[in-house]
């Protein structure tokens, strides 16, 4: 059975929930946020080569138009490869553990896998941002020496509205 619901992030873009249930012991759920808006790539591409253009004509050096161009051309490739998440995906698996996935925009994908004998809990935290209270999901992790306290906090689907 599959579930699809349509929110707004924290900066007011949209993403989509999406609901699958395998079995009763397996459950995933993707959070995927919207492409890359081809108008703000050229926007950032021309007012970095209009700054580049500018400098070009007060110092008649062409190696500010050439490192312009080929600083826009890696931020770009950077940014696809290791900023933008298109799609998280977390696959929960009762007796098993706990599988994220984060897709990016270049293709790459990161997966993480949690075994369910370390999860101590999962959570909905809050954090202010701006002037906002936002809610996250959490999963906290056992400490291995002191099975009562927490070792790591891992938050879940949080930058994918970036």
């Amino acid at each position: 059975m599959e579930d699809e619901k349509s929110f707004s992030d924290i900066c007011g873009g949209r993403v989509v929930l999406r609901r699958r249930y395998y079995s009763p012991y397996c459950r995933e759920f993707g959070l995927s946020s919207a492409r890359l808006s081809l108008r703000s790539l050229t926007a950032v591409t021309c007012a970095v080569w209009l700054a580049a253009y500018g400098l070009f004509t007060l110092c008649e050096n062409s190696m500010i138009l050439s490192a312009a161009i080929f600083i826009t051309i890696i931020g770009l490739l950077g940014y696809l490869h290791f900023v933008k998440i298109d799609q998280e995906t977390l696959l929960i698996i009762d007796s098993l553990g706990i599988q994220m996935t984060s897709s990016y925009a270049s293709g790459k994908e990161s997966t993480t896998f949690i075994e369910m004998d370390k999860v101590k809990d999962v959570i909905i935290n809050e954090a202010i941002y701006m002037q906002k209270v936002i809610y996250y999901l959490c999963i906290l992790l056992k400490d291995p020496g002191k099975p009562h306290e927490i070792s790591q906090v891992v938050p879940v689907f949080q930058p994918v509205s970036t």
